[in-house]
């Protein structure tokens, strides 16, 4: 899923940082990721042991963000 994330307080993108994609800010975890990681089925407590640097609340943040935002048609 790709979501606008331009809006989004918990999310920047900064160029020559991951190539300029949206990522969480402070970190190099790109915002998607977060969202895949559910799609696949993770708990928010699997993606805290895969990414131990983000906390629950900026994950359950980041996936209610990614739900509650239309995403972005790629060509």
């Amino acid at each position: 899923m790709t979501v606008d994330w331009l809006e989004c307080d918990l999310v920047e993108s900064v160029a020559g940082k991951v190539g300029g994609r949206p990522v969480v800010k402070g970190t190099r975890i790109p915002a998607d990721t977060i969202l895949t990681d559910e799609e696949l089925g993770a708990t928010v407590d699997e993606t805290l042991e895969s990414f131990p640097s983000l906390s629950l609340d900026i994950i359950r943040r980041i996936r209610e963000y990614g739900h509650s935002h239309t995403p972005v048609l790629q060509p």
